[in-house]
């Protein structure tokens, strides 16, 4: 429609209709009409509309005579334009959150363009290369303001953008939609990478100590006009609008400090460069107001900044008070976890603390206690009652963690939870319908916990007792009564257990109850003191079932005449082995040292027995060290005595002897165990024979005479897995062979050679025994694919009674072996392989190219380097060629024939006529270098008349470094590359 019709359509219709805009080209005509349009309140259009009139209308490009489009000439008319545009943006005051939000990237980016072109900033010239202190005023303020906006922009470009969702469009409208987006795109490429430069040029106007000025509508009337009559006052100090040094420093800081903060993840040290920015801004928010006439400051948002910078780049010297958020995120840095506690146990009463944010750190602490840190348990366990006590007092549901965590109760926990929950109802805003939740929570825990001791532990507890009502107290006791089967409780309901009447068979039943439960030394001799006070003809020894002494040692302990001594032995003893057996070392060694005081001073064997199991449980607690430090020669010496103990009539533990010989075949003590093991020793006792045949022949790894000292350890092993053959009448009278499995032809059982060799953890020991049962299980007849091992070369290689190995306890012994091995050192090649060849002889071919390939990445750092030739050997290569054929992934069969010394053609092209192949395919093509096979792929699609797939391999033939007339070098990179990559792809099919 043209102007003329609607002016026509206006004037007819009986609607009022609106003033008709003020159009761009009346401006150009009489640029004194801006300044008045300007100043009406209800100007139509708006400002930041015409900034877009004047500049689409300076940027469209001209036709020249022959009709062609060329780019905007240089006028007056456009000129004219482009200087309207800036008197638009100088009356808006160069507010950029305001022409942000109005302009597209590409507008704006136009705009300060010419900005900088008026005030005479050299055009091609890198603004970090300008001297700031030597510019004019108005030339440095244009140059901060473009580079503030490119920084605002490239922020801006990384936050999320909801799409806006439009209705159909025209063809022309979407390609101009399209244009303006990859316009976008492009300038916002730029400016990230002129992004450092940007930064750069910012952080020198800080340092500025002046006040700064910048165009407006005066100024720029003045460079329109002749250089003559101007007299430099545009050059002048004091031209332009004033903006004040502190509004300067306060935007650009802010601008800075999101940049900066933008780039934290990537690099954390700029958390902190955010984080003075952002608190310098917040100082100068304060000075100077949030909201002056040339500086505009999201106070909201700053806060925000502030609070995520005080967590993520914490500074002692920054002078603002540290919130809960920060101080967590410091102490979780620096695994202080006791402050944590203190902040949710002081939140538990002001409830500041989403229950989201707690959380979040309770997941975080689970986290680092899954990957090792075992002394976190403790710690997880507090944060969640803290949360389960809070979460219970605002009525939120118990979450599964603290059932988890509360699955095995103690005296610790319960009182932590204790001292939580009268924390927690500390509070006088604390609502009486908060403090009965409390109290059910309390009420529902006695029913369930199983454990008695406990029990009376929360029913005594004054909050217990305050909380409950006497229904509540009645039900509780009531349970009580059933669960004590020993105590006859009187039936006159109490309030409490420790209410009841003081009879000799409660206070029996209540002494022997403590009597199981307690694990101090001193507290146990003082129960049985007061038990045999009450009667004297007892057996307290026999009062828990669970109670176990090994049955060497319980003639001498039941042999001690006095009740009470032989008692206080018998539960000393036995709660010490248990506390050892649960891995609770040092109080297994307070009541292991209060047994060997008590005994040292009336039964010398019984001391030489107290020592041996301090000794036992010495062992045990270095083994059990995070360090892993060598014993100190105290605790070897003391192995060494034990071993060469000569005191008659002592009752020994074969599990002493065992720990022992592992102890020193693990510390590498061979020379002992070899030359200065007492003969007689070697004799009486297998592991001590054992452990000697070992550190002989790993003494002598790799020399000439490891053969000699091996054939000693391969014929007592061998004899182990042999079994004796016995004659066996049968019903009817015929005579039949049996095999007795459970031989004593050995030193040891099968079962107790394998429970021994669990024990050691060095590896060439470990490996030493491993090829000796490789070798063994190679030697089986129907063998049919032979298992890899280091020094398989120094066995014997044959057996002269080979029907009598069982050679199925063999197979399991190696599959024990290995899987034991790989938990001492999943990233021995030597071990994993030898797992591949046990599932590769078993057709398992998945499992086994697994290992195969998890061999050849741990000695290749995930195949960044190349598999040393020993690791994948021809042999190694074939079997995963099988293991890919049996798998159909006969691609991959092809690519492997490569890594053969010999390439083998003939399997390679048998596999790629396959075509039923489970892998990629032509995807895997450009991991061949080979010429011959890429050859033969070609001809092969060709003659199926595959053209996509033969173009494929046309394509991978085509690759410069494949070039035959390429040096030996280049074609040896150019494979060692496809090889690196392929092995790469097939482990994360695998892994």
């Amino acid at each position: 429609m043209s102007a003329e019709a609607a002016d026509r359509e206006a004037a007819t219709s009986s609607r009022p209709c609106t003033p008709p805009q003020t159009s761009w080209f009346e401006f150009l005509l009489d640029d004194s009409l801006l300044e008045k349009h300007l100043q009406k309140s209800d100007s139509d259009p708006p400002p930041v509309q015409l900034i877009v009139q004047f500049l689409e209308q300076a940027s469209k490009p001209s036709l020249n005579e022959q009709n062609q489009v060329q780019p905007p000439t240089d006028n007056k008319r456009n000129r004219t334009l482009k200087l309207l545009a800036l008197k638009v943006a100088a009356y808006l005051k160069w507010n950029l959150d305001v022409l942000e939000k109005s302009l597209s990237v590409p507008v704006l980016n136009m705009l300060l363009n010419e900005l900088l072109c008026v005030s005479k900033v050299p055009p091609g010239t890198k603004h970090v290369d300008l001297d700031l202190s030597t510019l004019p005023p108005t030339t440095v303020m244009a140059v901060t303001l473009y580079n503030r906006w490119a920084i605002r922009t490239i922020v801006q470009s990384g936050f999320p953008v909801k799409p806006v969702k439009q209705g159909p469009l025209q063809p022309n409208v979407m390609s101009q939609i399209q244009q303006e987006k990859e316009l976008t795109e492009n300038i916002l490429k730029v400016l990230k990478e002129q992004a450092e430069d940007s930064i750069t040029v910012l952080e020198r106007a800080l340092q500025l100590k002046r006040d700064f000025y910048v165009h407006t509508m005066r100024t720029l009337d003045l460079l329109a006009v002749e250089p003559g009559m101007v007299n430099g006052e545009t050059e002048n100090s004091t031209a332009g609008l004033k903006i004040s040094f502190e509004e300067m420093q306060c935007q650009g800081c802010y601008d800075l400090g999101t940049v900066y903060f933008q780039q934290g993840p990537t690099n954390s040290s700029c958390y902190e460069k955010a984080r003075d920015h952002f608190f310098r801004t917040k100082q100068l928010v304060s000075k100077i107001g949030a909201a002056s006439d040339h500086c505009s400051i999201d106070e909201k948002r700053l806060a925000g900044y502030c609070e995520a910078c005080g967590v993520l780049a914490p500074s002692n010297v920054v002078t603002e008070p540290a919130t809960p958020y920060s101080q967590i995120h410091s102490f979780m840095k620096t695994s202080s976890y006791q402050g944590i506690l203190k902040i949710f146990l002081e939140d538990n009463l002001n409830n500041s603390l989403p229950d989201q944010f707690r959380q979040s750190v309770l997941r975080e602490l689970f986290q680092k206690a899954q990957q090792g840190n075992g002394a976190l348990a403790e710690v997880c366990f507090k944060v969640c009652a803290c949360n389960t006590v809070c979460d219970i007092v605002h009525g939120r549901p118990i979450t599964v963690q603290f059932h988890q965590l509360f699955m095995r109760p103690s005296k610790e926990k319960i009182d932590f939870l204790l001292e939580v929950c009268s924390r927690s109802l500390m509070s006088e805003q604390t609502s009486e319908a908060s403090k009965r939740k409390i109290a059910t929570f309390l009420k529902n825990l006695c029913l369930e916990i199983e454990d008695l001791q406990l029990v009376f532990m929360i029913s005594s507890h004054e909050l217990f007792m305050k909380m409950l009502t006497d229904e509540e107290s009645k039900m509780v006791v009531e349970h009580i009564r059933k669960k004590t089967s020993r105590v006859s409780l009187c039936t006159k309901p109490v309030t409490s257990f420790y209410d009841l009447p003081a009879s000799a068979s409660v206070n029996i039943g209540q002494l022997e109850h403590q009597l199981i439960l307690t694990v101090d030394p001193w507290r146990i001799r003082q129960i049985l003191i007061e038990l045999n006070g009450l009667t004297s003809d007892s057996q307290y020894w026999t009062v828990s079932n669970k109670w176990e002494v090994p049955t060497i040692y319980t003639g001498s302990i039941l042999g001690i005449k006095d009740n009470l001594t032989r008692d206080l032995v018998y539960v000393l003893l036995a709660k010490g082995l248990h506390c050892s057996a649960i891995k609770d070392y040092p109080r297994a060694k307070q009541l292991l040292s209060a047994c060997l005081e008590l005994v040292t001073e009336f039964s010398p064997k019984l001391r030489q027995v107290m020592l041996n199991e301090m000794l036992l449980l010495d062992i045990y607690t270095h083994e059990a060290s995070i360090g892993q430090e060598r014993p100190p020669p105290d605790l070897i010496s003391r192995v060494r005595g034990y071993l060469e103990m000569r005191i008659p009539d002592i009752p020994l533990r074969q599990v002493v002897s065992e720990e022992c010989v592992a102890f020193l075949l693990n510390w590498r003590e061979n020379e002992y165990l070899t030359l200065q093991v007492p003969p007689a020793l070697v004799q009486n006792n297998p592991y001590v024979k054992l452990g000697q045949l070992l550190a002989a022949t790993c003494k002598e790894l790799p020399g000439p005479d490891s053969r000699r000292t091996a054939k000693d350890l391969w014929e007592v092993v061998v004899q182990i897995c042999s079994v004796s053959n016995q004659h066996k009448r049968a019903n009817d009278g015929r005579v039949c062979l049996i095999k007795n499995r459970d031989s004593t032809m050995g030193i040891l059982y099968r079962n107790e050679l394998v429970s021994f060799v669990k024990k050691l953890r060095e590896p060439l020991v470990l490996t030493t025994l491993l090829s000796l049962f490789v070798k063994l299980h190679n030697l089986r007849e129907d063998i049919v694919n032979d298992i890899t091992a280091e020094h398989i070369t120094i066995w014997p290689s044959c057996i002269p009674n080979l029907q009598a190995v069982d050679f199925d306890a063999v197979a399991v012994t190696v599959r024990e072996l290995v899987s034991y091995a790989l938990t001492i050192n999943s990233n021995s090649h030597s071990w994993l392989t030898i797992q591949a060849d046990i599932y590769f002889a078993t057709n398992e071919y998945s499992a086994a190219l697994n290992y195969y390939l998890q061999a050849g990445a741990v000695c290749s750092d995930f195949f960044t380097k190349q598999v040393p030739p020993e690791v994948y050997t021809d042999q190694v290569i074939k079997r995963m060629i099988k293991c890919c054929s049996m798998l159909n992934c006969h691609t991959h069969v092809a690519i492997l024939c490569q890594f053969l010394r010999e390439i083998d053609y003939k399997t390679a092209f048998k596999a790629l006529q396959e075509q039923n192949s489970h892998d990629g395919m032509d995807s895997y093509y450009d991991y061949i270098w080979d010429v011959t096979i890429l050859e033969y792929l070609t001809y092969l699609h060709h003659k199926r008349g595959e053209t996509d797939k033969r173009q494929i391999a046309i394509k991978a033939i085509g690759q410069t470094e494949l070039n035959s007339s390429n040096p030996e070098e280049v074609l040896q990179l150019a494979a060692q590359r496809r090889k690196k990559k392929f092995l790469q792809s097939m482990a994360k099919l695998y892994f």
